[in-house]
């Protein structure tokens, strides 16, 4: 090996390992790899941010505005309409929304759609009495899925598409990916609705019945006893007896005291503030009788609950919200966002500590109730998502009719290659925020930036692989393995190792990094790079073992109350199915 080689091979590793480490987040250690690769010499310091300008990079910015603006136009509308019929079916909604997300990620970017279906799933779950943990590792898997049957159904396709470039002159079609996805994406999904979600350890599967301890519609909230409530001089059993034992006082705070049990005998002094769970009927019932205040923030106090003029929504905190780690009080909501926190149910476990102190999580089930005609655009601010069943109309028609003919104009001119895929996509984006399809607002907020700079910083990296040779030297490394059993081999172990890699880290980054060698063990073998880049293209959105290995996997991980290690039981008979198809397909319809 050459001091070269011998550089870039350390550059890679160590950027692996800050990968699978996990202390730093993955941008920031692609842009310390991309430093790393231009302070040792081995690409121009003029050549250094080229990558963010790729137009892998556009084409990824393009799919996350267009995927916003669809969500924005109401798309979760039809999708609602399309599920209706399976109400009462949980086997059937099950199989409806995996195909359903399977679809949508084929054209949309995965984690919007699974951000558009992981209300309507959490809200199956909850009406229909089954457990999220059904349901969610399958969404989030068949999202994963359905990305790889289309040019911009995920960012590896875009990132394969642009070496495919690079070695035969011309990119990937919208749909070549389609014959080798689609067969590979109906056995991964068949597998999962058959036999894959049986896989998933029983007490997760059980964590949602009729008397399961992890209920949504669990609620914690806080009232106050103010002057003139009638709770006023009545026990604590008394006024929660309207809600027929569906109602239970957590504790009672008393000036600066604190009671975790209070007797049912206690009775109320003006001041009281008592902290209540039950689900949100049942609240309702007892803050009405009473004549209870809601706890509002330090800085509102108490607001009236007056459910005539206010609206009452449900929703979940999206993992990555900005509210995550924040407490009500030191959100504002009121005085920011006009909205005041009802309750909140947290896997109904109990929340000993005031609901003004709680410090959000990802998953948090809240109770929220302000102004009806602007909730839709608060929950986006808060980045979270409703449950409550929503009315067909909250995208307007018009709206939906717009943005899905921009988004379809776009891939058509890019099928009769009237235009680049980044340049349409673009566009594309543009004319919706200039039809009002979104706001320019969000259609900044709509894009990934870590996903943008960990491309964009990579791209230089994997180039350093090829220019030293060292794609090479490893490729010749893989070969050395199947020497003596043929190229189809040679297919199916880098296959294997892409596969692998991607379950510990970024799929681009997975993609950016391994592209070059499937190159050059196709070039060592005489071979059409085709087959090669496919196998990379199929291995790095297969991450179905860890919940690290994509985002889609962390963003179920505690809305369905997994573990770390829940994943490798469906995902590694997943994978095994998923290579089974995937080579023969790979092999017929790209032949070495």
């Amino acid at each position: 090996m050459s001091v070269e080689q011998i550089t870039a091979s350390a550059i890679v590793v160590a950027t692996i390992i800050l990968f699978v480490w996990g202390r730093w987040r993955y941008d920031l250690v692609s842009v310390f790899a991309l430093l790393a690769v231009v302070l040792t010499g081995l690409v121009p310091p003029q050549q250094a941010f080229l990558g963010f300008g790729h137009p892998a990079v556009l084409t990824v910015i393009g799919v996350l505005i267009l995927s916003r603006g669809l969500q924005n136009a109401g798309i979760v509308d039809v999708v609602l309409r399309l599920l209706a019929p399976l109400k009462g079916r949980p086997a059937m909604q099950l199989t409806g929304q995996t195909i359903i997300i399977a679809v949508l990620s084929s054209f949309m970017n995965n984690v919007g759609a699974l951000a558009l279906m992981l209300p309507v799933a959490m809200r199956t779950a909850y009406r229909e009495n089954f457990s999220p943990a059904i349901i969610l590792m399958p969404l989030a898997f068949g999202s994963l899925l359905g990305g790889l049957t289309t040019l911009i159904g995920t960012p590896p396709n875009i990132i394969v598409s642009t070496f495919r470039q690079d070695s035969v002159g011309r990119p990937y079609a919208m749909f070549d990916f389609a014959p080798v996805g689609v067969a590979v994406a109906v056995a991964g999904i068949a597998f999962m609705m058959m036999f894959g979600w049986r896989l998933i350890p029983s007490d997760r599967r059980r964590a949602l019945g009729a008397e399961a301890a992890l209920k949504i519609e669990d609620y914690i909230t806080e009232v106050r006893a103010d002057e003139g409530s009638r709770a006023i001089g009545r026990t604590i059993g008394a006024v929660v007896s309207p809600a027929e034992g569906e109602v239970f006082v957590v504790a009672l705070v008393r000036g600066e005291s604190r009671d975790a049990a209070p007797r049912d005998d206690e009775p109320i002094r003006p001041g009281d503030v008592l902290i209540l769970e039950g689900n949100p009927d049942a609240l309702k019932t007892v803050i009405d009788d009473a004549g209870f205040s809601l706890v509002g923030s330090k800085e509102t106090g108490p607001v009236p609950l007056k459910p005539e003029n206010i609206g009452i929504v449900e929703a979940i905190v999206a993992p990555g919200s900005r509210i995550i780690q924040h407490s009500p009080a030191s959100l504002h909501l009121r005085s920011a966002h006009g909205v005041n926190l009802l309750a909140i149910s947290r896997h109904g476990r109990r929340i000993s500590a005031r609901l003004k102190d709680v410090r959000f999580r990802s998953g948090d089930v809240v109770l929220l109730h302000g102004p009806a005609d602007s909730m839709a655009e608060t929950l986006s601010e808060l980045q979270c998502l409703p449950l409550a069943e929503r009315t067909v109309g909250i995208g307007r028609p018009p709206r939906l009719i717009m943005a899905s003919s921009l988004f379809v104009g776009a891939i058509a001119v890019t099928l009769l290659g009237l235009l680049p895929v980044q340049v349409a996509f673009i566009g594309a984006a543009a004319l919706m925020a200039a039809t009002g399809v979104l706001k320019l607002d969000e259609a900044y907020g709509a894009i990934d930036w870590p996903v943008i700079v960990l491309i964009g910083a990579m791209f230089p990296v994997g180039a350093a692989l090829e220019a030293t040779g060292t794609a090479t030297l490893v490729a010749n490394g893989l070969l050395s393995i199947v020497s003596d059993m043929g190229p189809a081999w040679a297919l199916l172990v880098l296959l294997v190792v892409t596969m692998t890699l991607s379950d510990v880290i970024n799929n681009s980054a997975t993609a950016l990094v391994m592209a070059p060698i499937g190159v050059s063990m196709a070039a060592q073998l005489g071979a059409s790079p085709d087959p090669f880049l496919m196998a990379v293209a199929v291995g790095s959105s297969s991450a179905f073992l860890t919940p690290i290995g994509h985002q889609n996997n962390a963003l179920i991980l505690e809305p369905g109350g997994y573990r770390f290690g829940d994943y490798w039981r469906m995902g590694l008979p997943l994978e095994v199915v998923i290579v089974a198809v995937a080579v023969p397909m790979i092999l017929v319809v790209w032949p070495l």
